[in-house]
């Protein structure tokens, strides 16, 4: 029976045949998204060829991408494409001047 290392220590991340962190987490939902849709399929009535097809490519597709992004991006590199999305690329100002000059003293009151 064969073993697979999963972790290598404490404090270090998961890591299992060269995928890292969310990859291994996005890998394995896509690989059981892409079994649910077959069955789905197949119990729909779809002939079992072209199921096989769907979820041969489908599987294949996942993995292909997955292991790319996982040498693209790295560990963490996924979180910061994310993070540069989120992030505005200038920020727009549309009050007027005087709100900006005005001072910020109160008037007192006799």
């Amino acid at each position: 029976m064969n073993s697979y290392n999963i972790n290598k220590g404490i404090g270090r991340t998961v890591e299992f045949k060269g995928l890292k962190a969310q990859y291994l987490f996005i890998f394995a939902g896509g690989l059981l998204g892409v079994l649910v849709l077959v069955m789905v399929l197949y119990i729909a009535g779809m002939g079992s060829y072209v199921c096989i097809g769907i979820g041969g490519g489908g599987a294949s597709l996942l993995i292909w991408q997955t292991f790319a992004m996982n040498k693209k991006y790295g560990e963490h590199g996924l979180m910061k494409v994310a993070a540069r999305k989120r992030h505005p690329k200038y920020i727009l100002s549309r009050r007027r001047i005087g709100r900006f000059v005005r001072s910020n003293l109160k008037k007192e009151t006799p």
